[in-house]
């Protein structure tokens, strides 16, 4: 094997190890836990940490502007008060199955910087009623 090969084999062997590891770093930052309202209450050791809330939209306290949203999620027993700021999906509103993102701030309110509704429709199991968005039965 000539210094040359040897050059190209140790530079080649370099780039892979940092495309690996830069590759690695970005899936662990994009990584967030997803749990139920509930667990993250009850658990301390999430409430320091970016996650992702799953709950429903409480019917009381209950705002929702242009580009800001408070209100008031709930789980099978607990609940956390949210504040939202951006886009709000056409579909948000109160009773309605929601995802956030964010992390809780120092006065127990939960900074959310995604905002996700759920289509109930979408998670439901194929009928032979059903039909698809051109019309047709499935």
């Amino acid at each position: 094997m000539t210094t040359i090969q040897k050059k190209l084999l140790v530079a080649g062997i370099a780039l892979v190890g940092a495309v690996s590891y830069l590759a690695l770093a970005g899936m662990k930052s994009g990584w967030v836990y997803f749990m139920e309202v509930d667990q993250f209450v009850s658990d301390r050791q999430f409430q320091t940490q970016r996650v992702r809330l799953h709950g429903k939209v409480s019917e009381q306290n209950f705002s929702a502007t242009n580009l800001q949203a408070d209100f008031v999620m709930v789980g099978k027993s607990k609940s956390i008060p949210v504040s939202y700021h951006g886009v709000i999906p056409d579909m948000f509103q109160k009773g309605r199955e929601v995802v956030v993102e964010g992390r809780l701030d120092s006065a127990g309110t939960f900074k959310a910087d995604v905002l996700m509704t759920k289509c109930a429709s979408k998670y439901e199991p194929n009928s032979p009623h059903k039909t698809d968005a051109g019309g047709a039965k499935s």
